[in-house]
């Protein structure tokens, strides 16, 4: 064969190769403008999503303190509140034992004989003498029946937190 064909035929091979290799890569260049839009619309969405995130912080900042503000009065409102009920606690604890020693006198007073003298007056104000101070070991029944004996007193002479303090010895029953 003749040389000239059979490089006319050579270059007519590539010739197809190319157009077709033209073809594929015309192709693969639309899907890259397609996604290259794309990523334009992505990359507006993105700047927009980052001016809200900053917009946002200072409010979010703001918000933050604003919590921790609240947080920091109601700490220092309950820790006042602990204070006051740790005071209310002690005192009522003192008032316990008064009453309990007032019955513990009391009763020794019935087993030794009549009433004396002197703590009848009591009796009939409605109040009993400051007893002596609390035995150690002593039971909470005895606060109990302190209460009790407490409850002949005539209610309205009574204070407000001898009241409390005989429904709180009440209610522990």
């Amino acid at each position: 064969m003749d040389w000239k064909i059979i490089l006319d035929l050579v270059v007519s091979v590539l010739l197809v190769a190319t157009i077709g290799y033209a073809v594929m890569l015309n192709q693969r260049l639309t899907a890259l403008r397609k996604n290259r839009d794309d990523l334009a619309k992505i990359i507006v969405s993105f700047n927009e999503a980052t001016v809200r995130a900053e917009t946002a912080i200072p409010k979010l900042r703001k918000a933050a303190e604003d919590a921790g503000q609240s947080l920091q009065d109601r700490v220092e409102k309950a820790q006042s509140l602990r204070d006051d009920l740790a005071f209310m606690i002690e005192r009522a604890d003192t008032m316990a034992n008064r009453l309990e020693n007032a019955v513990r006198s009391a009763r020794t007073e019935v087993r030794t004989g009549p009433a004396t003298a002197t703590s009848a007056p009591a009796k009939e104000s409605g109040r009993m003498a400051p007893p002596p101070e609390r035995a150690p070991g002593a039971s909470p029944r005895a606060a109990t029946m302190a209460a009790a004996a407490a409850a002949d007193m005539d209610v309205d002479e009574r204070s407000e937190a001898e009241r409390e303090l005989l429904r709180a010895l009440q209610s522990m029953r």
